[in-house]
C-alpha cells in the first residue's frame, strides 16, 4: 500500500545525530575518483592555480548547491523524488526526481565493481601475493577478465546492504563513525610516506607550483564539474540524508563542514600520488591503471612495500564503501517511500538487483566481446559516461531550478532563516543553472574550446 502524502515515511524517525550527518555526507563525497582523477586533472590544468580554481567553485557554486539539497531533503522528508514535491514544488518536480534516483542506482552497479578490485588488492598486497611477479599489467588484465570480480563485487555489495539495511543511526552513522576517522588516519599516514620518499619533492611542486598559463575556460569548467561530481551534487544522496536530518541542525554549519571535509581530502590525496608518482617515474594520468598497475609496482620497490600498499588499498576500500552506502541509501529511501517497504526488504531486493544490473559491466572487460566493444567504448564506459556527464548534470539543473522558483517554501519547511547565505542563494538562483548547463555541454562533448 502506498503511504499517505500527510504521514511519515517508514523510517524516518530514524535520525541521524549532529556529528554523524555530517561524517556520512563526508563519506558519500570522499570517493574513488578523487585518488586517481583529482590530482591529473589538478596536474594537468595548472597545479596550485588550478586547484585555487576548484575552491572558488566549491565556495561560491558547489556549497550552495549543496546547502539547497539538504534543506529540500529536510523539508520534503521523503526520498529523493518525493521531496521536491513534499517541499513546496510543482508535480513534475516528482518525475523529474526519479532521475536523482536512477542514477545513483546506475552508478552503484558499476562502483561496486571497482569496490571489489580494491578489497581484492588490499588481501593481494597485505599476503605479499601481489608483489610475487612483477607484471602488474598482466595481474590486473588476467583478474578483470576472469570471474573472480564477480564475487568481489557480491561481497562489495554485501557489506553495503549489511550497514545500509541497519538503518540510518545504527547503521549508516555508525559505520561513517567508525571508518571516517580511519580514513583520516591513513591518509596522514600515507602522505608523510609519500612526501618523504626520494625525489618526492618534484611531485610536491608540480602539485602546488600555480601555472596561471593554463588555466581556460575548459579548466574552468573542469573545476567546475569536479566540485560539484565531488561534493555529491545532482545524485540524490544529499537530498536523502537531508530528510534524516533533524530540524536542530544547522544545516549552514553542516555545509561548510562537508565542504572543508571535500577539500581536505583532495588536498591530501594530492599529495599522495603526486610524490609518489613524481619518486618513481610514473604518469600521474593512468586513471584506474595508475592505482591497479603502476602503483603497485613503486610499492613493491619501496621499503616495506607490501605494509604501505596494503594501506592504500584499504584506504580506497574505505572511500568507495562509505560513497557505495550513501548511494545504496538512495533507491532503498525511494522504495520505501513510494511502495511501504520494509527497510531489509528494500535493500535485499536492490541489492539483489545491482548485482544482476551490473553483470554486463563486470563482464565487459574481456570476458564477453559483446560488452567489451561497443562504439569504442566497454558496456562499463558507456555506463559511467551516462551517469556522470548526463544524469548528474541534468539532476544538478533540476535543483537550481526548483530552488529559482520553489526555494522560500523550502527554506521555511526547512527551518532555514534569511541571514549570511543570501549571497549563495543568488548563486543557485541566477548563475548556477546558467553554468551547470555549459558543464553538460561540456562533458557530453557539444562545448568544445
Amino acid at each position: 500500500m502506498k503511504p499517505s502524502q500527510n504521514n511519515p515515511v517508514q523510517g524516518r524517525n530514524d535520525r541521524f545525530s549532529s556529528t554523524g550527518f555530517i561524517l556520512a555526507a563526508i563519506g558519500s563525497s570522499v570517493g574513488l575518483g578523487n585518488m586517481w582523477k583529482f590530482p591529473y586533472i589538478t596536474g594537468e590544468n595548472g597545479g596550485a592555480a588550478f586547484f585555487l580554481l576548484f575552491i572558488v567553485c566549491l565556495v561560491l557554486i558547489g556549497l550552495p548547491l549543496l546547502l539547497a539539497e539538504l534543506a529540500i531533503g529536510r523539508a520534503g522528508r521523503g526520498s529523493a523524488s518525493t521531496s521536491f514535491v513534499k517541499a513546496g514544488g510543482a508535480k513534475i518536480f516528482g518525475q523529474l526526481g526519479l532521475l536523482q534516483v536512477i542514477a545513483p542506482f546506475l552508478i552503484l552497479t558499476f562502483y561496486v565493481i571497482v569496490a571489489g578490485w580494491t578489497l581484492h588488492y588490499a588481501v593481494q598486497s597485505f599476503s605479499g601475493a601481489l608483489y610475487s611477479n612483477s607484471d602488474y599489467s598482466g595481474q590486473f588484465s588476467s583478474f578483470s577478465q576472469g570471474y573472480m570480480p564477480i564475487i568481489w563485487q557480491a561481497a562489495a555489495i554485501l557489506i553495503t546492504g549489511l550497514v545500509v539495511g541497519k538503518g540510518i543511526s545504527g547503521g549508516i552513522e555508525k559505520f561513517n563513525k567508525v571508518l571516517i576517522p580511519g580514513l583520516i588516519i591513513l591518509l596522514i599516514v600515507l602522505m608523510i610516506r609519500a612526501v618523504t620518499l626520494p625525489g618526492a619533492g618534484a611531485g610536491v611542486s608540480f602539485f602546488l607550483q600555480p601555472d596561471f598559463s593554463k588555466l581556460s575556460p575548459e579548466a574552468a569548467l573542469v573545476a567546475l564539474g569536479h566540485a560539484f561530481f565531488s561534493l555529491s551534487l545532482g545524485m540524490g544522496i544529499l537530498l536523502t540524508y537531508g530528510a534524516y536530518v533533524d530540524k536542530r541542525q544547522s544545516l549552514g554549519t553542516a555545509t561548510l563542514a562537508i565542504g572543508t571535509g571535500d577539500l581536505i581530502y583532495a588536498f591530501i590525496a594530492g599529495l599522495i600520488i603526486f610524490p609518489t608518482t613524481a619518486s618513481f617515474g610514473i604518469q600521474p594520468d593512468a586513471g584506474p591503471s595508475l592505482v591497479f598497475i603502476a602503483l603497485p609496482a613503486a610499492f613493491s620497490a619501496m621499503p616495506l612495500g607490501a605494509f604501505f600498499g596494503g594501506l592504500f588499498f584499504v584506504l580506497l576500500a574505505i572511500a568507495a564503501l562509505t560513497s557505495s552506502v550513501s548511494l545504496l541509501e538512495v533507491p532503498v529511501s525511494y522504495v520505501m517511500d513510494r511502495w511501504g517497504w520494509g527497510r531489509v526488504k528494500s535493500v535485499v531486493i536492490i541489492s539483489i538487483l545491482v548485482l544482476l544490473v551490473g553483470l554486463p559491466s563486470v563482464l565487459s572487460f574481456g570476458i564477453i566481446p559483446a560488452f567489451t566493444d561497443m562504439g569504442g567504448k566497454t558496456f562499463f564506459d558507456w555506463l559511467d559516461f551516462i551517469t556522470s556527464n548526463i544524469l548528474l548534470p541534468i539532476g544538478g539543473l533540476i535543483t537550481t531550478v526548483f530552488v529559482g522558483y520553489f526555494w522560500k517554501n523550502a527554506a521555511e519547511a526547512a527551518g532555514l532563516k534569511a541571514g549570511w547565505f543570501r549571497v549563495w542563494l543568488f548563486m543557485v538562483r541566477y548563475i548556477a543553472p546558467v553554468l551547470v548547463f555549459l558543464v553538460l555541454l561540456h562533458t557530453t562533448g557539444i562545448l568544445k574550446f
